[in-house]
């Protein structure tokens, strides 16, 4: 049972709701066929963002953007017998590390805190969902996701980013993506079920002495409160271009207000007090 603090859902308010949903992306099976990033492309009416070849990678959308909700990431290393091996026999090459990633789905979500109009809200699965209809453009969420996921679109200024299929939730259906997906690399659920799910899959893999392998974003007592969209990686979070610690960029704006009220009073008495002696 989810503590009500970490009840992203109930803590907006909806007292009666479904369990939390979201995804659990196990990079160990993914194969980089990209089937989630079109299927997304083709529910969601997301236009295609820009096939470019990018000499450094097969990968040719590159990151998460207004038009690329998911972006599958393709990771090149060296093969050898000291730490990027994970079998340990030995052998040379490359190896390729994949990986789906989309928006977190923050349990804390610093987008939601800065949207001065309410477009972005926090839905009854508790997920995060921006509504293009109310959103000004100002981009404030953009600068506040910890991990660059909320983008404006050119030539329109709204913020877009994954609603987890919103509408197919509402339906009783699954995700475009998960739906897609050859491997049962992205897996979609309930979280609390999904996070048990993938404890036990790291414990195979080290098992089997792929000892790299963690999750990543399960742990609800990190700087976001756990994610709604999870990772189970074969290396560190910098290899696959995500941020190690990542925390809610608003955690100090509370401090932030009563530093500024208290300066903000302490001017007014000074002032107040500077004129009663003028006036002696």
């Amino acid at each position: 049972m989810t503590a009500p603090a970490l009840d992203p859902a109930a803590r907006a308010g909806f007292a009666q709701h479904p369990p939390r949903v979201g995804f659990f992306t196990d990079t160990s099976v993914c194969i980089g066929c990209k089937a989630c990033e079109v299927a997304c492309k083709e529910w969601n009416g997301v236009p295609e963002g820009g096939l470019d070849f990018r000499a450094t990678s097969y990968d040719n959308t590159g990151m998460l953007g207004a038009d690329s909700w998911r972006h599958v990431a393709f990771v090149e290393q060296p093969r050898g017998g000291d730490g990027y091996n994970t079998r340990g026999d030995g052998r040379t090459g490359v190896r390729w590390l994949m990986s789906s990633d989309v928006c977190k789905h923050c349990t804390r979500a610093a987008c939601l805190d800065v949207c001065p109009t309410g477009a972005l809200f926090r839905t009854e699965f508790g997920t995060v969902v921006v509504q293009q209809d109310v959103c000004n453009g100002c981009g404030y969420c953009v600068s506040a996701c910890p991990f660059g996921v909320i983008d404006q679109r050119k030539g329109d200024g709204r913020a877009w980013q994954c609603t987890l299929c919103y509408d197919r939730l509402g339906a009783g259906g699954e995700p475009a993506c998960a739906q897609a997906c050859p491997t049962d690399s992205i897996q979609f659920g309930p979280v609390e079920e999904l996070r048990a799910d993938a404890a036990r899959r790291v414990s195979r893999l080290r098992d089997a002495g792929i000892d790299r392998a963690r999750l990543y974003g399960h742990d609800s007592g990190d700087g976001v409160g756990g994610f709604g969209a999870f990772f189970l990686l074969l290396d560190e979070p910098e290899v696959y271009g995500l941020p190690p610690d990542p925390v809610v960029t608003t955690r100090d704006l509370p401090g932030m207000w009563r530093a500024a009220a208290a300066a903000a009073v302490s001017l007014a008495v000074g002032v107040a007090a500077a004129f009663v002696g003028s006036r002696r």
